[in-house]
């Protein structure tokens, strides 16, 4: 090959380093940009077909080389739909081909991202800055399961959150088997005790009808001094309008009075009852304790309050739960009756105040009633060969036969109100673009001695 041959490689060496160049150029381009992956240059040699005893320096051919799996660093963001993927994996996402109706048509082809800056358009839908409409499985509100195999484009609504009536409280106390009531004597038997006598048991007469009576209004300070509050929490009715239950507990038997350890339980049905309309409800159960404290009966877990209305409002049947050994009647020197569980299971009407993501990758609706539901659970793909994955426009990738196909699932975890920077080092690109400068350098100095070689010839001729 000799000299021309010398000077082609030259050439060729000249053409790689060009090369390597632009792609230095569009990792430094592309330093902050959000999941951009930088693009590394690879030379390979290339020989001539000759014994290897002869063989002459051949030429370099370049190719890139992707940086797909190499991680970026993950930096905070204040914004909640933003989120980074920890791990390998890319976002599933869509491209808008068209409109209708003002909704966007969407070209069904998966398109994959590591570019996690997605907000909320005008229709709803999570799309990132370059324009990729995300994807991923909805999730079954009541269950929260993953509902369909499919992922699809994300659309969030900003319709009211349902109201949700109030089913189930769930209860837990300990009673003090010596209620300080404000008639309590210690020295006056059996004055901690609401004494069913001085009452008839006829909820039709003034007083308290035991087990299944109620407190009139006129007898509401003899029914306070005789008992123990039992706290109070507010459960929803059917329109999820609040409405305030307060509770009180009444011992009406003891062992001491050679009986059973008994209690009836009273919630307030009408606050503004006065004379001989029913003010506090009694729940229509006796709850007896043995010697070691613990309930014997009922026997059942729970009790149901029938058509449970308060002040006017319905709330309907509202069981209340207490499992096997949530109440219990143990000494305790404050005489109260300890609450350590109360809650129930409605809720109001909400509305939309904010949208985020979990840490399980799922995107999460707040309402102002407190409430979170799950919507989405985030795609996120992986491939056998992520790094021969085509580069498109807006830092996105589509499958290549080299790739394989996308297999749905990670390892990964995604981290919300943040995103991935880019995994450019400016550092060493300027290191690498240093010795590209030097070997483009070199590559004319054989170019220029070449020619001049030629000239020997020519010279020689002459």
């Amino acid at each position: 090959m000799g000299i021309y041959g010398a000077m082609g490689i030259a050439v060729g060496g000249l053409k790689a380093q060009s090369y390597a160049l632009e792609q230095i150029s569009s990792n430094i381009a592309n330093s902050q940009t959000t999941g951009y992956k930088r693009v590394d240059t690879s030379f390979v040699d290339l020989v001539t077909d000759s014994p290897y005893w002869q063989q002459a320096g051949g030429s370099v051919q370049v190719y890139s080389r992707g940086t797909n799996t190499v991680q970026g660093d993950i930096s905070n963001a204040s914004v909640g739909t933003y989120m980074a993927i920890n791990g390998d994996g890319f976002f599933m996402v869509d491209q808008q081909t068209g409109q209708s109706d003002g909704q966007p048509i969407f070209s069904g082809v998966n398109a994959y991202t590591r570019r996690g800056d997605f907000e909320i358009d005008a229709n709803g839908y999570l799309v990132n800055g370059a324009g990729y409409y995300l994807k991923g499985f909805p999730v079954d509100a009541s269950t929260g399961n993953i509902s369909g195999s499919l992922p699809e484009a994300m659309v969030l609504s900003n319709d009211f959150l349902d109201a949700n009536p109030t089913t189930e409280i769930k209860y837990r106390a300990n009673l003090a088997d010596y209620p300080l009531t404000a008639n309590a004597d210690p020295d006056v038997p059996n004055s901690e005790l609401l004494n069913a006598a001085d009452f008839a048991n006829d909820p039709t007469t003034a007083g308290v009808g035991v087990g299944d009576g109620v407190v009139q209004g006129a007898d509401e300070t003899t029914f306070l001094e005789s008992s123990i509050s039992g706290g109070a929490i507010t459960v929803y009715d059917q329109g999820g309008g609040p409405v305030n239950v307060q509770l009180r507990w009444a011992k009406v038997d003891s062992t001491q009075n050679g009986g059973t350890d008994t209690w009836n339980l009273f919630y307030l049905s009408d606050s503004t009852a006065t004379g001989t309309d029913p003010m506090w409800t009694n729940v229509g159960t006796s709850f007896e304790f043995n010697a070691s404290g613990q309930l014997t009966n009922p026997t059942t877990s729970s009790i149901t309050l029938s058509g449970l209305t308060v002040d006017g409002s319905t709330v309907g049947d509202v069981t209340v739960s207490y499992g096997t050994s949530g109440l219990t009647q143990f000494a305790d020197t404050n005489g109260n009756a300890e609450v350590t569980e109360l809650s129930q299971d409605g809720y109001a009407a909400g509305e939309l105040v904010g949208v985020s993501i979990s840490e399980t990758g799922r995107v999460v609706a707040s309402y102002d009633n407190g409430r979170t539901i799950d919507l989405y659970q985030v795609a996120i793909a992986n491939f056998n060969a992520s790094n021969r994955l085509a580069k498109i426009d807006g830092g996105a990738y589509v499958e290549t036969q080299d790739s394989g196909p996308p297999i749905i699932g990670s390892q990964a975890s995604i981290i919300g109100s943040a995103l991935e920077n880019s995994n450019t080092d400016i550092a060493d690109e300027f290191t690498k673009l240093i010795t590209t400068q030097q070997a483009y350098a070199a590559g004319t100095r054989i170019v220029t001695t070449s020619d001049e070689m030629l000239q020997e010839v020519l010279n020689m001729v002459r």
